[in-house]
């Protein structure tokens, strides 16, 4: 068994035998004539055991062990004394020692004591090990679920952190896109620059590009001042693109340069400038479908599609449900200074069984909102949103009827997603902004579907 051990006496004879017994032992040894000198060397580099004197001049052993255990270091400590007595090994062990021995002692007997102290050192570790492993299966980061595809997720983010290469991540709206980036980033040798973000759906192309890359004063009207990019403010961190597929051809010219280049030119400025930015994106669309029906650039899309993550829907991982039910309640009951709220089992019942288009941002606005409203101490299935108490899950084919003749599915997804559209609307009083987010959907895809569909809305 390897291990590194702190040899600390006063007396160099001792010192000298005990390492060479214990290098024989197969163990890295390292020694020192004095506490003082052991705490410099355990500031310099952690050790698994140290095997130490207790009456030296200076600081003695159990000063040394006192001091180790307020650090809480995780090294275990075994005493030494010429001088034995009840009460200094009581003390030792109270102080958390691992074990005392006398001098002279058996060399059989310190070495199965050198040995039963390292076993359980590593055993500690490995239960910290296993701890994180259990803990990742439902959790990472801000991230919840412990699905075996999650997991996978968890898994590749780890792999990809460190690197430098761009990454797309994909999946419908609400899945949880920003919460990976934001985990690779964190993960990351850019951890302690900037995390910035931008929904480039969210955004008209020329405001876009000054976000972007900054402009010169008097670029356009309004242009007061000399902005500075985003590009350049997450300068050796990481940027975030969320819906790049949403970006206009123009635009999507601009970006590949960008990256290509790894420089960019302010709007209305003369002069190009390195930037040092990594690029995650995401998109909830098809982008290898836009890439063949020319509506996205094929080199900007390999170019940001270095690495893929796919993030799962809810619906496709509905065993991860309660856990996130139950982190949504710990987070709004912890806002609002509340107790954590219990669901009854019919509530439960009805969130496993919802297809939750708008993923997990909508289930925890179903939190939020079932919290806010509950007229008791739990959450009850009155307290859910009517779509949620009543919907009949695909799964449930009991109630679906197909006629004889058959009929085209896609007429009828459309006119179900009509419905939702319009029923949205109707919730949030004719507002695109809002319904969209109710939906989980973008505003320029809830703009698109208003006019295929030929329904009244306002923007705001």
């Amino acid at each position: 068994m390897s291990g590194q051990i702190l040899i600390v006496d006063d007396e160099a004879s001792m010192r000298k035998m005990l390492d060479i017994l214990l290098t024989q032992e197969g163990y890295e040894v390292q020694t020192a004539q004095s506490a003082e000198a052991a705490m410099d060397a355990l500031n310099l580099h952690p050790f698994d055991l140290v095997l130490s004197d207790i009456r030296m001049p200076g600081l003695s052993g159990i000063d040394l062990l006192r001091r180790l255990k307020a650090e809480d270091s995780q090294t275990e400590v075994v005493l030494m004394t010429a001088y034995a007595s009840t009460e200094s090994a009581i003390e030792a062990i109270k102080l958390g020692a691992f074990d005392y021995v006398t001098k002279p002692f058996q060399v059989d007997e310190l070495v199965n004591i050198v040995r039963h102290a390292l076993e359980k050192k590593a055993l500690k570790e490995e239960n910290v090990l296993l701890r994180v492993e259990l803990s990742q299966q439902e959790r990472f980061g801000e991230i919840v679920g412990g699905n075996p595809k999650m997991r996978q997720v968890y898994a590749l983010i780890e792999r990809i952190a460190p690197a430098a290469s761009s990454v797309l991540i994909q999946g419908e709206s609400g899945t949880g896109k920003e919460l990976v980036a934001k985990a690779i980033h964190q993960r990351s040798l850019r951890s302690r620059h900037p995390f910035v973000a931008i929904n480039c759906g969210g955004l008209p192309e020329t405001l876009l590009e000054s976000e972007l890359f900054g402009h010169a004063k008097g670029a356009f009207t309004g242009a007061v001042a000399t902005k500075k990019g985003l590009f350049d403010t997450a300068s050796g961190g990481t940027l975030f693109l969320d819906e790049i597929g949403e970006t206009s051809p123009a635009m999507q010219v601009k970006l590949l340069r960008a990256l290509q280049e790894k420089r960019i030119r302010p709007v209305g400025g003369n002069e190009e400038h390195p930037v040092d930015a990594r690029v995650l994106a995401a998109t909830n669309q098809d982008l290898q479908k836009m890439v063949q029906e020319k509506r996205f650039r094929e080199d900007l899309y390999y170019r940001v599609n270095v690495i893929s993550i796919v993030m799962p829907p809810l619906r496709e991982r509905r065993e991860d449900i309660p856990l996130l039910v139950r982190f949504f309640t710990e987070k709004y009951a912890r806002l609002w200074g509340r107790e954590v709220p219990a669901l009854t089992q019919e509530a439960m019942r009805a969130l496993e069984k919802y297809a939750w288009p708008g993923n997990v941002r909508e289930l925890e606005n179903v939190i939020e909102r079932a919290m806010a409203l509950a007229q008791s101490p739990r959450i009850e299935r009155r307290d859910l949103p009517d779509e949620v108490r009543g919907f009949q899950s695909p799964m449930d084919t009991g109630g679906i009827d197909i006629p004889e003749s058959g009929f085209l599915l896609d007429d009828v997804v459309e006119r179900i997603r009509a419905g939702y559209v319009q029923k949205a609307l109707e919730l949030e009083g004719g507002v695109m902004v809002k319904a969209a987010r109710r939906l989980g959907i973008t505003f320029r895809s809830m703009r698109y579907l208003v006019k295929k569909y030929g329904l009244n809305a306002k923007e705001r």
